[in-house]
Formats: C-alpha cells, structure tokens, sequence
C-alpha cells in the first residue's frame, strides 16, 4: 500500500494513473500518453515504471506496441484500504452531506 500511495502522490504520476483509467481495458501506449500528457518519453518511461513497480499499472506488449493499463485490483485494494482505516476507527471528522460523493 505504502508504494502504491507513494507513487501516487507525484501529481504527474497521478495524472498518467487517471488517463489509463478513463482509458479503460484497452489502455494506452507510451505514444498517445506522451501527446495527451504533453510529457517527454524519458520521463513518461521512468513515471510508468514506477507505477509498474507499485503495481498499479501493467504492461503488456502488442506486436511493436506498449500497452499499459491501469491495476484495477490494485486500485480497488488501495481503496478499499483507504476507506477500512479511514480516521483509525473513530467518527470521521468530514462531514458526510448529500454533495459527496458515495460510489
């Protein structure tokens, strides 16, 4: 969990997490990432594989093509153990009303 929010907490890697979630199962290569991200492929590369090592991207190759998805399971772990050790047990300090959001 420790890595996964680690390597989460990097605005740029949060942002290369979020778009290969909108992308869905088909997920995203290095190419299009880099155009939508506007970021250079040294640095795209490093950020993946930091988020390959957190386990919360996988990568798969298609012919000549990088595929990278996001972990869903990794992702819903890591929520799931967000939400289980929200505020160690205690009432939680946030306010709960009807504009949050409770999916």
């Amino acid at each position: 969990m420790i890595r996964a929010l680690a390597a989460l907490a990097h605005p740029l890697r949060l942002q290369i997490f979020r778009a290969l979630v909108v992308a869905g199962p088909a997920g995203l290569t290095p190419g299009v990432l880099q155009e939508t991200l506007h970021v250079p492929g040294a640095t795209l590369s490093f950020h993946l594989k930091e988020l390959a090592n957190a386990g919360l991207v996988s990568q798969e190759r298609a012919g000549r093509h990088l595929i990278y998805r996001a972990g869903y399971d990794a992702m819903n772990a890591l929520l799931g153990y967000l939400t289980d050790n929200c505020c160690a047990g205690e009432p939680c300090a946030v306010d709960v009303g009807p504009s949050t959001c409770r999916c």
